[in-house]
């Protein structure tokens, strides 16, 4: 029994962040259609690194895929069928987008009261920007994230993956969770206005209130926190490791696993301030003690002392790992066209309705035609036919 199963999403998006909602809402449980252009389908089915484009597995699963031309009327009229079978409705488009195929809020409301509709965009649906067209990397750089990026000698960074849709996708679902109880005490849907700039300006912690406060201005910083000593990733003979002792009496469990444990109580570093003043000189230290040891060498003495550490991982180091494997961090699924593949499993995890991966994405673009238009909205294979021929699906 999962947490959502019962509830039926709509997913009209593309790419990122409304489907990344969508992956969310259909692990737990939802019956999640997505609505793909009839031909090539979602652009996320070519996207992605590596020889073959596998991204498209993890973001479409527990999906199933109908087609349907929302740039004609009769692909308008076919989805709002489907809409109007729905509890949610998913959708990442351009601001006013919907409200041109006649899909206003307002007019979904009013035929569908309990409705929850979950809108993810650059700017929002309201302000002078609203109409901007809006990536996640213009949301990152807007709500302040690219700017602090980086090394402080160089331009702005990107993360490596694409946070600024993802973060707006988790405010989405999270919006639609909220809604869901206010709907079952109310009988009411709404709408979740998700703005990709304000998404990645959430999770800014002090940027603006320090700058308001004293106008300091956060800068790029590298790999260290500053002010936060010692937190860094060390050099060790044979790789990289993360080591977070930042708290005096981590510091000093740290300076005797280290051998020196004078170093805890020397002025330079005893307190949090001096550690932070002095940063880079521990930074320093610590790398050339590293720098004598294997990172299992470390490793052993961090969990000997209980210090909080980790190993730099990449994928490799994560399938071979124990603990991931305990908690089924990552998974292996079956899929239509690559077998079996391993990706990250559902979260979080939830001891009374756990989400899962029930059904692997779909391969073919409308895949689900029969069973969502004939079963659901009880068309025949005479009319499914029809709307082929005239390219609506």
């Amino acid at each position: 029994m999962s947490a959502l199963k019962g509830l039926r999403v709509v997913e009209l998006g593309q790419l990122l962040a409304g489907p990344f909602c969508g992956q969310l809402l259909g692990d737990m449980g939802a019956e999640v259609i997505k609505v793909e252009p009839p031909g090539a389908g979602d652009p996320m089915r070519v996207w992605g690194q590596g020889k073959e484009k596998v991204q498209w597995e993890v973001i479409a699963r527990n999906k199933k895929s109908v087609s349907a031309n929302l740039r004609i009327p009769e692909g308008q009229a076919l989805v709002r069928q489907l809409i109007g079978k729905a509890d949610i409705l998913v959708e990442n488009f351009k601001p006013g987008t919907m409200e041109r195929w006649g899909f206003s809020p307002e007019t979904l409301l009013a035929e569908h009261p309990g409705l929850i509709i979950a809108r993810m965009s650059g700017y929002g649906q309201t302000g002078p920007y609203s109409n901007r067209a809006g990536f996640g990397g213009i949301g990152e750089a807007m709500g302040g994230w690219r700017y602090i990026v980086g090394e402080p000698d160089r331009s702005p960074s990107r993360m490596g993956i694409s946070i600024g849709d993802t973060l707006t996708a988790t405010y989405g679902c999270m919006g639609v969770l909220a809604a869901l109880h206010h709907r079952s005490v109310t009988g009411h849907g709404q709408v979740i206005d998700a703005a990709l700039y304000e998404s990645v300006l959430q999770v800014m912690e002090g940027l603006v209130p320090e700058y308001d406060h004293s106008s300091f201005i956060r800068e790029r910083s590298g790999s260290i926190l500053p002010g936060i000593a010692p937190s860094n990733v060390y050099i060790c003979k044979d790789g990289e490791y993360m080591i977070g002792a930042n708290k005096d009496s981590l510091w000093q469990r740290l300076a005797e696993a280290m051998g020196v444990p004078d170093l805890g109580t020397d002025p330079r570093f005893a307190t949090h301030l001096a550690r932070g003043h002095n940063q880079f000189e521990l930074d320093d230290i610590i790398n050339a003690w590293a720098a004598t040891l294997t990172v299992d060498e470390v490793d052993a003495l961090m969990i000997a002392y209980s210090i909080p550490a980790g190993r730099v991982y990449r994928a490799p180091e994560m399938l071979e790992d124990p603990h991931f494997q305990a908690r089924e961090a990552i998974i292996e699924v079956e899929t239509e066209r690559y077998g079996k593949l391993k990706m990250q499993g559902a979260f979080p995890k939830m001891s009374a309705t756990p989400s899962s991966v029930r059904s692997p994405a779909p391969s073919i673009v409308g895949q689900h035609n029969a069973e969502i238009y004939g079963g659901l909205l009880g068309m025949d294979i005479t009319e499914l036919d029809r709307l082929k021929a005239a390219g609506t699906i």
